[in-house]
Order: C-alpha cells, then structure tokens, then sequence
C-alpha cells in the first residue's frame, strides 16, 4: 500500500519576506496576464459559448476532422472528437444555428454522411445577450462566495491578520488559475465557474486548518504547523491526483468541459499549497511574533 510521507521544512531558514515572495511574485505575474489581456482582448480570460454566445453542432459523419471547417462558410471555432466513432463537436461564433445545419447536410458541400446516420446530431444556440446575462450572474456568484468566505473568516477568527491571510490566499488561488486559462487557452463557461468555486472551498478548508492549529491548538508554532500539514497536503495532493486523472481521461475520451474542470482544479489546488504554506504561513508567523494581537 503506497504511504505519502508530508516532509518536515526547517522554516526557521527563511525569513517571512522570502517566504512570501514566490507566491506574492506568482500572484503579480498573474494579475499582469489578466490585465494584458483585457487590455488586448477585452476580457480577462476567453469566453465560452456559454457567456459569449454562439452555436455547437454535434456531427456524425465520414468527413476527415481536418475537412470539416470546408463545409461551413464560417469558420468554426473549434472542432473537437467526441470520442465516438466518426463524431465531432463542431463550435461557432454565429447564433444562426439554423443556417450552420443547412450548410452541414448540404449535398454539395456538406458533410458526407456516415451510413444510416443523421449528419447532424444535435444543435444548440446560445444567444450574444442571453450569453451576457449568465456571465454577470456567474460573476455575481464567484462575487458572493468570495465575500461569503470573507465574511466566515473574520467571524472564525476575529483578528485581522489571520483573517486576511484567508482572504488573499484565496484571491490568489482564484486569480492564478484565470491567467492559466488565459494562457492555456481555456474558455470561461458554467463550467469552468463551478471549479473556480470549488477553489474557494479548498482554499478555505486549507487555510482554515493551518490558522485553527496554529492559534487554536497546543504546541510551538512549528509544531503545530507540521501538524497541519500532514492533514492538509495529504489532503491537498491526493486531490490534485485525482483531478489529473480526471482532466487526462476525459481528455482522451473527448470530455473536454470535464477535461477544463480537472486540469483547472489541478493548477489551483498547486497554487493553494503554495499560497498556504508560503504566503499565509509567512502573515501567521509574523503575526503569532512580532504583530500586535488585539
């Protein structure tokens, strides 16, 4: 049976400045991305059909992947196998769905048909403006969980050193996979936006184990902090396993929503190890012995 051993750090090697200078660094590196971006692009992160608006045939034909983009006089944004057998999701900018199946089962320039099958699976269309009015309520969301934990926070620990050093772990834990999807190219949809929020959950959790041993529990404070992290990066990695597992076999299968989720909770679960025992651990020490406590 395989056993994870959580190593002990000698903290006492760095000060509170060095320790909060990667993921401080991190953090700036990130928000420049997503500054730039909006900046270039208009918005911080890609958008999804979801917010953006548009349409996603789902196809099933004998046409080469690489041939399908001929049979539409639009150019589609993506084109992706589903992981069956001669069947693709095929996504557009444009919302005149109906045009697009038109164009599809064209006897022309269509699409060639694969047997018995209906070159044409399914359809959907997502309007521009229905697209805005679930950005903004996904945005109200993510906005009102975040103020949530914030709110939980100060109420747990009363103090303001302790309760900010959740608060900006957890920014940084939602900030930094942003600009990941930035880079990586990965749309923001509903989604996406459940993983983020799950972010938030695993932020808290971890944040709040290390402050509640730190401040709550018996012991030195390097005592009490080994003890958290053997419970929070036991935690923390096995769930990093799990969502690389889930991200590359859904890869492979086509899955790509489940793909996005996996790989995005892979990268926050990675920034919040470090943002928790870099970061937050820096503020709590500081606070624990050279800060004023009220």
């Amino acid at each position: 049976m395989a056993y994870f051993d959580v190593p002990e750090i000698d903290y006492t090697r760095y000060s509170n400045r060095q320790l909060a200078a990667v993921p401080l660094a991190v953090l700036a590196v990130a928000l420049l991305v997503l500054s730039g971006s909006f900046l270039v692009y208009g918005t911080p992160v890609p958008l999804g059909m979801d917010f953006a608006g548009g349409s996603e045939l789902t196809v099933q034909t004998t046409t080469p992947e690489g041939d399908i983009p001929a049979a539409f006089d639009e150019q589609p944004e993506s084109v992706t196998g589903t992981g069956g057998d001669n069947q693709y999701i095929v996504r557009f900018s444009s919302t005149d769905a109906q045009a697009l199946e038109d164009q599809a089962t064209d006897d022309e320039n269509g699409l060639e048909q694969d047997g018995d099958a209906e070159i044409v699976q399914s359809v959907s269309s997502t309007s521009a403006s229905f697209g805005q009015q679930s950005q903004r309520t996904a945005m109200i969301g993510l906005a009102v969980a975040f103020v949530g934990m914030s709110a939980i926070a100060f109420l747990l620990f009363r103090t303001f050193v302790p309760s900010i050093a959740i608060v900006l772990s957890a920014f940084s834990d939602l900030v930094i996979p942003l600009a990941f999807m930035r880079l990586a190219g990965i749309p923001l949809s509903l989604g996406t936006v459940a993983g983020l929020l799950m972010l938030i959950g695993y932020s808290v959790d971890s944040d709040i184990l290390l402050n509640n041993h730190v401040l709550r529990r018996s012991g030195d404070f390097y005592e009490s902090t080994y003890r958290a992290m053997r419970t929070g990066v036991t935690m923390t990695v096995t769930s990093m396993a799990a969502m690389l597992v889930m991200g590359v076999a859904a890869y492979l299968f086509g899955i790509d929503l489940l793909a996005s989720i996996g790989i995005i909770l892979f990268v926050g679960l990675a920034t919040d190890l470090l943002n928790t025992y870099m970061l937050n651990l820096s503020l709590l020490r500081w606070y624990k012995f050279e800060g004023v406590r009220s």
